[in-house]
Parts: structure tokens; sequence; C-alpha cells
């Protein structure tokens, strides 16, 4: 019987409340969001546990999906005490540049507190991970899924296999940080409703040759936007917008991609292995019910272009943590999660259509239609309007 298992053995349905070892919160999923949450969890001193399907992180091969921090997610980092370590292996993105055929569109430089940070999610998870190692009184659990949530008036029952075995856990809330398939989003009967705003990009990291280390390159083409962002290690990372996914998709593909749309290239042999992927919208309704609340992918699916998805849900995790801790500080009753429910889906909703905003913007164009786009981006660009763009392509509407 694992560690898990021992510490629940005794939280079988039926046992009355006192009797069994009794979770503040169950966290399912240790993705980006569910481990920062345990984090602020553990600084409150509260009792809970995070329980993750996979058996280990994602291997390090495998390119990494987020990298932009904007500074609503650095702030909730800080709060989960790794900011300072985040900064130090971060690259600082202190501007933009838009350009299509050679010519320059717009230019944006960040102020101080409005840059962006670019770290690779799984060295950001790796580091909650670590933090969340000398926590006393929060664990992590591997190798369990969760199979059915049951509501005991009082508490939650999570029942889960562990490699194998039945696991019952007793808990006063539940939050699913599972992912866009969430599991627990399914067990709480939230719809899945689609938003405005699908398209199809590829994507692949190399050694960043553009002499611009500190600055993210977008190319609004006639066959689709090329954007490029700096990375730690002297890295860039290439996403290119197409009609479908190649039937051929290596580095020289992107490359080629690359090359034909904005005259650039780069180092094929530093390139890893490229991915193609489907940036789609969804928001979860309800967010929460009852003693369950949902947070991050679980509660919305977000378009990655702009890099919103794993800063809103981290403003979820902050947001959560407070109204975890007043509930159980004051025994509030089961409907606590209203005003989160409310205030979380106003925000996704605010994120999809910025989103959609960006799709839109990056699409292929030609004629009258690119025409308007450019000029569109050079009234963007101009001195009055730089600080409304700034702060939404940075997220401090969140």
């Amino acid at each position: 019987m694992t560690e898990a298992s021992e510490a629940a053995a005794q939280a079988t349905p039926g046992s009355a409340a006192g009797d069994q070892p009794m979770h503040d919160v169950v966290v399912v999923g240790a993705g980006a969001v569910g481990l920062l949450l345990a984090c602020l969890l553990a600084r409150r001193g509260l009792r809970a546990v995070v329980l993750e399907r996979r058996h280990a992180p994602d291997p390090a091969a495998t390119p990494s999906r987020a990298i932009g921090i904007h500074p609503p997610g650095l702030r909730a980092l800080a709060a989960a005490g790794v900011g300072d370590e985040v900064r130090r292996r971060a690259v600082v993105i202190r501007d933009g540049r838009v350009t299509c055929d050679g010519r320059t569109l717009g230019r944006l430089k960040f102020p101080r507190s409005g840059q962006v940070h670019s770290l690779p999610q799984r060295e950001v998870e790796a580091l909650l991970e670590e933090r969340l190692d000398e926590a006393r009184t929060v664990s992590l659990h591997r190798g369990v899924e969760v199979t059915g949530v049951t509501d005991r008036g009082t508490h939650l029952v999570v029942h889960a296999m562990d490699d194998g075995s039945p696991l019952h856990l007793a808990a006063r809330y539940a939050v699913g940080a599972d992912g866009i398939r969430s599991g627990i989003r399914s067990l709480i009967g939230a719809d899945w409703t689609p938003r405005r705003g699908r398209a199809s990009y590829v994507m692949c990291d190399t050694r960043d040759d553009t002499g611009a280390p500190e600055t993210a390159l977008l190319h609004f083409e006639s066959a689709g936007v090329v954007e490029s962002f700096p990375m730690p290690g002297g890295r860039r990372r290439w996403v290119a917008r197409v009609r479908r996914e190649p039937a051929v998709l290596d580095a020289a593909a992107v490359a080629t991609m690359v090359e034909a749309r904005t005259g650039s290239t780069f180092d094929t042999d530093a390139a890893t292995a490229p991915t193609a992927f489907e940036a789609a919208q969804h928001v979860a309704h309800p967010m929460a019910t009852g003693r369950v609340a949902l947070v991050g992918d679980a509660a919305h699916e977000i378009s990655p272009i702009g890099g919103q998805g794993m800063n809103l849900g981290w403003s979820d995790a902050v947001h959560l943590d407070r109204e975890l801790a007043a509930a159980l500080a004051a025994a509030a009753p089961i409907d606590v999660f209203a005003a989160y429910d409310r205030s979380r889906r106003a925000a996704a909703l605010r994120a999809t259509r910025q989103a959609a905003f960006n799709m839109r913007m990056g699409a292929p164009a030609t004629g009258l239609r690119l025409r308007t786009r450019n000029a569109a981006v050079r009234v963007l660009g101009l001195p009055g309007l730089r600080g409304v763009l700034g702060r939404a392509f940075t997220m401090q509407w969140l």
C-alpha cells in the first residue's frame, strides 16, 4: 500500500468525518496551475494533497508548451515562493516589433513593471514541485487517477485508483486542475462551451540567430503570421500559422516556411523536433459547483497565441486560494465559490475575446484585407495607443 493509500485507508465513503483523516483541499492535477495552487495552500498551512495521473513529469525532451510569463503570472509565482528564482532563470522580453514584407509596422517597448519573462513551462513546474517538496502540510502523489467525487454534505470523498488500488480521500473542498480534458469537469456536469477562435500552428525551438535576444518578433505576412520569442540559453521559439498540419513535419519544413514568409532562417541542426497544434477556445459553465471548483485549463481553454492560458490559470489559483482560506476559516456554506465562478468566467471570456482578436490579426490576408490590417497595426503602434496595447498584451487587465 502506498503512502497515499495508507493516509486514506480510513477515509471510506461510509466513515464519519470525525473518524477519518480530513484534508482541507484535494487538488486534482499537478500541472503548472495545480502545483502553484498547492504551494499557495501550503504557505497558509492548510492540509492538502495533490493527485496526479502521470507517474512522472513530461520528459525534458518534449517541447515545452508555454514560455511567456506576464506580470500577473509573475506576481502569482512570487506569492508561491518561486518568483525570485523564475526571474533569475528567465529571459526578459523588453520589447516587440511587428513587420510585414520586411517593413516595420510598429514597435512596442514594455515598461519595467510590464515586461514579459520567458521560461519554459516544464522548468516552472519543476521549481513549483521543488517548493512543494519542502511543504509540511501538502503532499503530491503521482500515479493516482480520480474516478469520482461524493458529496457528504459536510465534506467530500474523492475516489481514485492508486496504481490499481482503490483510494478514498476525505476533504472539505476539491479543485479540478486536470487540464483541457478534465475528468473533474465531467464529474460535476459542467458544460464545455465553445468560443470564437480556432486556428492551426506549427512550433519549433532553435538557436537564436536573430540578433534580437530580448525582442518578440511578429511577422504579419500574407500567408499567415510567424512569431518568434526569445528563450533562456540563447534559444528562440518560432510559431507559424498554417492552413493545416503539413504532411511532413520536421525542422527543415518549418525553417523553409519561415524563410519563405519572412526571409529569416534558423539552424535546423540546433532545433527541437517541431510540433503541430490546433488552437481552440472553450469556457466551462459553471466553473464551480458545491464544494468543487475548476482552475486553469480545466476551467477554460484559451488559444496560446498571446500567451494567456497559463497566466490566466495562475490568476485563477490566486483567487481560489483566497476563497478557500476564507471558507475554511469561517466554515462558510458550500456555495462559497459563487463569486469565484462569476469573476473567473468573466476573466476567461475577456481572454477568449483577446485571443480571438490575436488569431484574426495573424490570419492569412491579401489585397485590401492585408492593407487594412497593416494600417490597423500602424495605428495601434502610435504613441497614444501603445500604453493600451501594452497593457492588453501583458495581461494587466487580470
